[in-house]
C-alpha cells in the first residue's frame, strides 16, 4: 500500500491497491457470518472476529443508530431507436413529476428517446458537463414502474453481465437491503447495516443496548468521484435525512448518561453529525442532537472533530472515496490504511457485499 503521500487533505493520500478477487460479488450466505475487523483507534491494535461477535463490544445503555432508508430498484434498461441497449441510473427516483436526473450508459444526445416496457419512454432534454442527464417521461407513476421493472443499483464493481442482473434481480432485491429497511428513497444501500439479522438485534436488546433509528436517503453524492486535488475544495451533493423527536430523545438520553453512540455506517454518522443542536451545549461539554427533517451536504474528512458518535460500524471502502475519508477522520488515515493492508493480507472481502469493520 502506497504511503508516499502524507498530506491528509490531498486526494491521492487515500489511494491503495485492492486485488480484484477480494471485491465481493455476492454476499455471504448468512448475513451475520461476515468477518469483523476490529480497530482500536487508541491503541492502534487490530482484532479479527465474526460479525455475530459484535454484541460483546457493547454495554447496557449504549445506543446503536441505524439508517432505515430503503433502496429503490433504480437501474432501468431500455432501448434506443436503433434497438441498442441503454441503461439508466435514476439519481432522484422519488421525484413527483415526469422529469428525472439520470446517468445514461452509453451516453446519448439531447433530443434522443429511450423506450421501455408498458409503452413508457423518455427523452433526453439536458446534460451537464459532469455526465448527468435530465430526461422527461411520457407518463407519470415512474416510481411504481421502477419498483416493478427496475434492477437494484449495484455498484459497477459488482459484475452482473450477460443477463445476470435480471437473473439475480430477486436475490439482490433481498440482499442489497437491510432487514430493517423501511423508508423508500435510496439509490444505494447503507451497507454497514447489511450484516445485521433479527437475532443480532434481539440479542442487543436483551443486553439493554438501545436501538435508535434515522433515515438518510443515500444518493449520488456519497459516491460521486472527487475531482479536486485538495479535499477542502470538494462539495458534497445534498442528501435528504430525517430523525424524529422520539429517536433524538433515545440518543440524547445515552449521551446524558455518558453512554456510547454507535453509528451503523457512514450515512448514519453524517446524519448524526448534521443534527447537532448548536443551541444546546452543556457546560460539561456534552453535545446533543435535535429532531430534524431536511438535507445535509456535510463532508467529513480528516481534520473534522466528531461531536456525537463514539464508535463506528462500517464496511471496507473504495480508494479515494468519501466514506474512506470519513473513517480516516474517525480514526486516522495512517491507521485505516494500515488496517486495509492487513485486511488484504488476511483476504477480507471488500466493498458493498463484503466484510465489516468496527472502529472503537
Amino acid at each position: 500500500m502506497n504511503e508516499k503521500y502524507i498530506d491528509d487533505n490531498i486526494l491521492d493520500s487515500y489511494s491503495y491497491e485492492i486485488p480484484k478477487k477480494l471485491i465481493a460479488q455476492k454476499p455471504i450466505k448468512n448475513r451475520q457470518d461476515s468477518r469483523l475487523f476490529i480497530v482500536n483507534k487508541k491503541t492502534k491494535k487490530f482484532y479479527h472476529k465474526k460479525f455475530s461477535d459484535i454484541i460483546e463490544y457493547f454495554n447496557a445503555g449504549d445506543c446503536i443508530v441505524i439508517n432505515t432508508t430503503k433502496v429503490i430498484p433504480s437501474r432501468l434498461f431500455g432501448k434506443k431507436n436503433s434497438g441498442g441497449k441503454v441503461e439508466l441510473l435514476f439519481l432522484n427516483p422519488c421525484q413527483k413529476n415526469e422529469k428525472y436526473k439520470v446517468l445514461i450508459k452509453p451516453s446519448i444526445g439531447i433530443g434522443k428517446k429511450i423506450y421501455f416496457e408498458n409503452n413508457y419512454e423518455c427523452e433526453v432534454i439536458s446534460k451537464t458537463e459532469f455526465g448527468e442527464s435530465t430526461v422527461k417521461f411520457n407518463k407519470l407513476k415512474v416510481l411504481e414502474f421502477l419498483e416493478k421493472h427496475g434492477i437494484m443499483p449495484l455498484p459497477p464493481y459488482i459484475k452482473r453481465k450477460n443477463g445476470l442482473a435480471h437473473k439475480l434481480s430477486d436475490f439482490d432485491k433481498q440482499r442489497y437491503q437491510t432487514i430493517y429497511a423501511k423508508n423508500l428513497g435510496a439509490i444505494a444501500a447503507p451497507t454497514a447495516g447489511l450484516h445485521f439479522t433479527e437475532n443480532i438485534i434481539k440479542d442487543l436488546k436483551k443486553k439493554n443496548v438501545n436501538i435508535a433509528t434515522l433515515t438518510l436517503h443515500v444518493g449520488w453524492g456519497t459516491f460521486k468521484p472527487i475531482t479536486t486535488l485538495k479535499l477542502d475544495n470538494h462539495n458534497m451533493l445534498p442528501e435528504k435525512f430525517f430523525i424524529d423527536k422520539t429517536n433524538a430523545k433515545i440518543i440524547n438520553l445515552a449521551i446524558n448518561n455518558n453512554k456510547r453512540i454507535i453509528s451503523v455506517g457512514t450515512t448514519s454518522a453524517r446524519a448524526l453529525e448534521s443534527a447537532v443542536n448548536e443551541r444546546f451545549l452543556l457546560k460539561n461539554g456534552k453535545v446533543f442532537i435535535k429532531e430534524y427533517s431536511g438535507e445535509t451536504s456535510i463532508f467529513i474528512h480528516p481534520g473534522y472533530k466528531f461531536r456525537i458518535i463514539n464508535a463506528l460500524i462500517t464496511n471496507f471502502h473504495l480508494p479515494k472515496s468519501t466514506p474512506l475519508m470519513m473513517v480516516s477522520a474517525f480514526s486516522s488515515r495512517e491507521t485505516i490504511l494500515k488496517a486495509y493492508k492487513e485486511a488484504i493480507k488476511k483476504k477480507y472481502r471488500f466493498f458493498s457485499y463484503g466484510d465489516s469493520m468496527l472502529i472503537l
